[in-house]
């Protein structure tokens, strides 16, 4: 098969996913380092960018699955480059919600935009066949990912209970 080299210990399809997907996640987390993010702070604005509105701290603890405590000590960053604010919860003043600020918004684009960039600079090296080729099995598989509604999950937002989440997105707040 044209451009394929010999391989000596010859892994399957799973292992060859697992560490494609692993360069791809280092090399979104080196665009987010050039923005200044980390890859908590970065899946924190995410989460809050897909919501459809504020969310309690409690909620936004527990979307990335991380201690409440922690989820105060990564908001106090974002509010401290005025990336997101705090104001309190109309129906429970014990709450707190949290929302993305403007430059919060325009910095989640940007991630975006350079997250999507480091990906299609890796793919870019494969010839145009074997894009169209990856893009119809990426769509198959996503298609086969979808729960029954014909929802995946947003942005940001874990996996359903039980799945594991992409390397690097557990890191506990501020890694």
């Amino acid at each position: 098969m044209p451009g394929s080299r010999p391989r000596s210990d010859d892994p399957t399809l799973g292992e060859l996913f697992v560490t494609v997907t692993r360069a791809m996640h280092r090399h979104s987390r080196e665009a987010l380092s050039d923005l200044g993010l980390t890859p908590a702070s970065a899946r924190a604005l995410r989460v809050l960018g897909g919501s459809q509105r504020s969310l309690r701290m409690s909620e936004l603890a527990q979307r990335l699955r991380i201690v409440p405590r922690s989820a105060t000590t990564l908001v106090d960053a974002l509010e401290r480059d005025e990336l997101v604010e705090r104001h309190p919860d109309e129906n429970d003043r014990r709450s707190v919600r949290v929302h993305l600020t403007i430059p919060g918004s325009q910095l989640l684009d940007r991630m975006r935009q350079a997250r999507y960039g480091a990906a299609d600079q890796l793919l870019s090296t494969l010839p145009a066949e074997d894009q169209e080729v990856l893009r119809r099995v990426l769509l198959t598989l996503d298609d086969e990912l979808r729960d029954p509604a014909g929802q995946t999950p947003p942005a940001g937002e874990d996996p359903p209970a039980g799945e594991d989440p992409p390397d690097g997105q557990d890191l506990p707040a501020g890694q």
